[in-house]
């Protein structure tokens, strides 16, 4: 079995450029689970860096699957020196361990829920998942292993998630895209739900 997780960080400083800081968190019963910070201009992204390393698997199957299964990384983008995002380090690393302790797969649409602010004092307690491919193009491994996907995650108030629930994660990123929400504002409002 190849180790995924030195391609997986080979790719997203590729991508990315070199991390200008990385924090580590182990979860009792888990692996550890590294968050790399980078940034471009007026732009910080936060990538992990070790969900990828065992595929997700069903949690209803008997045995998990040690090679097949999607893989995945999550990455975050904000504007820096708005807010102190980079408490952003241990919720990313929960969301990030999601799949080993709680036997999730995550997949675009998807919401993940830490339950607390993103950050002090963000408006945001949840993210949705958006799809692949973008920012970080998907690592392809050898057959018979899945690739590694680089999801970004963008962030949701309470009332946005709630909306998401009922009318669907593409019905919220229309009505941010109508309404020329900025994704990246770390204190940003709500978009208009009504």
């Amino acid at each position: 079995m190849v180790d995924v997780l030195p391609l997986v960080e080979a790719r997203l400083t590729t991508a990315l450029g070199t991390p200008d800081a990385r924090a580590a968190v182990t979860f009792l019963g888990t692996d550890r689970i590294e968050v790399l910070r980078f940034t471009e201009g007026d732009v910080v992204r936060y990538a992990t860096l070790g969900m990828s390393a065992h595929p997700m698997s069903d949690p209803t199957a008997l045995v998990a699957d040690p090679v097949k299964g999607p893989r995945a990384e999550l990455v975050l983008s904000v504007r820096a020196g708005v807010a102190d995002t980079d408490k952003v380090l241990r919720p990313l690393a929960v969301l990030a361990a999601s799949p080993q302790v709680e036997g999730l797969i995550v997949t675009p649409g998807a919401s993940l829920d830490v339950g607390d602010p993103l950050w002090p004092g963000a408006p945001f307690t949840s993210v949705l998942v958006g799809e692949g491919g973008g920012l970080v193009e998907d690592l392809e491994l050898d057959d018979p292993v899945d690739p590694v996907r680089f999801l970004p995650l963008l962030p949701m108030t309470p009332n946005e998630a709630a909306w998401k629930r009922v009318q669907g994660a593409q019905a919220l990123q229309e009505r941010w895209l109508a309404h020329g929400t900025d994704l990246r504002d770390p204190v940003r409002r709500s978009v208009p739900l009504e």
